[in-house]
């Protein structure tokens, strides 16, 4: 068998369902997970990705090892998670090589859940949200684009993303049990 070289555009599958619970007060949604949160079967699996540490510092929570973990974190922070995009063409894990999207469905999670707000994770997460997702569901929640936790963001440090991130997360830092 051949080996695919990197740069090239292959149709990939989501893979994994979203995470999210009724008491859920934020949805945060990225556009699609990269080629190793695919393989690991749940959000932000690249060690170098700052999600997980952005939340284990405002939360003052330890970073969780796996996905059980994870999913105690969120559930005790009140955090659902997805992405816009549950189908693409896409050339490894690159954003801006995302060709023919196919949508998640959120309404689900908008119905199920108590969520206040969503959160972009990314340029790329707002675009493809606001072209894709907010003709569908209306503006009866309001969304906010958000730096990127990618290390391809290479603009923000930690800090600077715990910074920006801070205000939109206050919610669910209060009555959280953290």
């Amino acid at each position: 068998m051949a080996l695919k070289k990197a740069s090239e555009l292959l149709h990939a599958v989501h893979g994994f369902g979203p995470y999210f619970d009724s008491e859920s007060r934020i949805l945060i949604l990225g556009s699609f997970p990269s080629v190793l949160s695919r393989a690991k079967n749940f959000y932000y699996g690249h060690p170098v990705n700052r999600f997980w540490p952005l939340l284990s510092h405002f939360f003052d929570i330890p970073i969780p090892n796996d996905i059980d973990g994870k999913k105690k974190i969120l559930k005790d922070i009140h955090i659902a998670l997805y992405d816009v995009i549950d189908e693409c063409d896409i050339t490894g894990s690159s954003d801006v090589s995302i060709k023919n999207p196919i949508l998640t469905d959120i309404s689900s999670i908008l119905s199920e859940s108590s969520v206040q707000k969503i959160l972009l994770n990314g340029k790329k997460a707002g675009e493809l949200f606001v072209r894709y997702q907010l003709p569908i569901i209306g503006d009866r929640i309001p969304y906010f684009v958000m730096p990127s936790t990618s290390p391809a963001n290479a603009a923000y440090r930690l800090d600077d993303l715990i910074r920006a991130w801070a205000p939109e997360l206050l919610i669910c830092k209060s009555g959280s049990g953290v």
